[in-house]
């Protein structure tokens, strides 16, 4: 393991590069911050990448006629920082963003080598972005999702832009006065600082790993319950 801590962040724009990305917008705005702390960065436009569907981690062993998630997973895989980025369309995330969730729970049985999930030890956070509301509510689904497959979810975790209720200017839109949309707002500004931050923080405090007492899967099917025992019903 080297000192250097990784950072990956997989937009989930369905705008395939090299066009405009609001949403990248917003990852050079917390990944800006990383970089300042000596962070490695890299953010990957999911949509340019053929992520086939599916839960199995190399779908073309399962009918796909190619996958490139194998490739992608290795990368997610050496990061330290996983955050999630997504359009809201209709109050929910992208269908790419969708996708690129239940291809980390292809990984779900994947084990280090302390008998843990593959994802612990590291961090994931959320952005999201859009004219229109859904953000808590895709925040709470992706949160939820991240640390049910392993990672560690600091406080204060999710940020983004929605701008004012109904149609709107997106993050970055350009205002009739030369402004940018959400480039000035302070709350927007705020939660992408405290979010990013709190991943680097502990990112940090999580180098050494979690400790495998009570969570070792490998010595629970080896018979040890780590002082579990079924309740006595009378």
């Amino acid at each position: 393991m080297t000192d250097t801590i990784r950072a990956i962040y997989l937009n989930g724009s369905l705008t395939p590069s090299p066009g405009e990305s609001h949403t990248d917008l917003l990852i050079e705005a917390s990944a800006a911050i990383l970089r300042q702390q000596g962070v490695e960065v890299e953010v990957v436009r999911v949509v340019d990448h053929d992520l086939a569907p599916g839960v199995q981690p190399d779908m073309t062993e399962h009918g796909a006629a190619s996958d490139a998630w194998p490739q992608l997973w290795e990368r997610v895989r050496e990061a330290d920082i996983l955050v999630l980025a997504t359009p809201i369309w209709l109050g929910q995330a992208s269908s790419v963003f969708r996708r690129v969730v239940e291809r980390l729970y292809a990984q779900s049985g994947e084990l280090n080598d302390q008998g843990q999930s593959s994802y612990y030890g590291k961090v994931a956070g959320l952005l999201v972005g859009g004219n229109e509301d859904g953000m808590k509510h895709v925040a709470a689904e992706a949160l939820y999702a991240l640390q049910h497959l392993g990672y560690s979810i600091p406080p204060q975790a999710d940020a983004g832009w929605v701008g004012e209720a109904g149609p709107g200017p997106s993050y970055g839109d350009e205002l009739d006065d030369g402004s940018f949309a959400g480039a000035d707002n302070d709350f927007t500004q705020r939660n992408i600082t405290i979010m990013t931050w709190n991943l680097l923080h502990l990112a940090r405090m999580l180098r050494g790993g979690i400790p495998n007492e009570g969570n070792d899967r490998t010595a629970w099917e080896r018979g040890e319950r780590f002082g579990f025992q079924n309740p006595e019903y009378r």
